[in-house]
């Protein structure tokens, strides 16, 4: 026994110090990376902060729009422009949007990631509208390289429209980003 407690304890330093050494890719630290992007995301479009998108997105990111009168946008500063217009338009009509997102697959290697999945928006209008609330879903496609720091950020971003039914049947996967903010409504699940 006490021959097996300094052999413990070389293979605890010795898997430390290959944890800590560049290149190696820890899959739950890189997890937890890419899904807090996701959740900064939820958080910019909730606050209309458009800060955020400042640290998710590197300085050539592409941007694919769902809607076929855009153009592929090219660069961080394009993307953070096309968002600052939307946020803008939100702001001018005192309403509220929400965002979430449930990623049904990740391919992770050690500098890139690719996340597919879904994504709801509920606008809340104003309330001197009138309007009710509203929803719309979509699925997408992320591309994250890992930065010289260590930092995922998103370098290819692209969805497209699709039934909100999509998003809610979606099912978690261990470690990856499941949204969990909304609830399909009852009229919704009558349907």
């Amino acid at each position: 026994m006490k021959l097996l407690k300094p052999v413990i304890m070389i293979l605890v330093c010795l898997l430390a110090t290959i944890a800590s050494m560049p290149g190696y890719s820890n899959t739950n630290a890189d997890n937890d990376m890419l899904n807090e992007n996701y959740t900064l995301l939820a958080k910019g479009f909730y606050n209309l902060n458009i800060e955020v998108l400042n640290d998710i997105y590197s300085d050539n990111a592409v941007y694919i729009s769902e809607t076929q009168d855009k153009d592929i946008l090219y660069g961080k500063q394009n993307i953070i422009n096309l968002y600052r217009n939307f946020f803008d338009k939100i702001k001018r009509k005192n309403a509220k949007i929400e965002i979430d997102f449930r990623v049904a697959v990740r391919q992770l290697s050690e500098d890139q990631s690719t996340d597919i999945g879904y994504y709801l928006v509920r606008f809340h209008p104003g309330k001197e509208s009138g309007e009710p609330i509203s929803e719309f879903a979509g699925k997408f496609v992320t591309v994250a390289k890992r930065t010289a720091e260590g930092k995922w950020q998103i370098n290819v971003d692209s969805n497209t429209r699709s039934k909100p039914e999509f998003y809610y049947r979606a099912k978690p996967m261990p470690n990856w980003y499941y949204g969990k903010q909304f609830i399909q409504q009852a009229t919704e699940q009558a349907q």
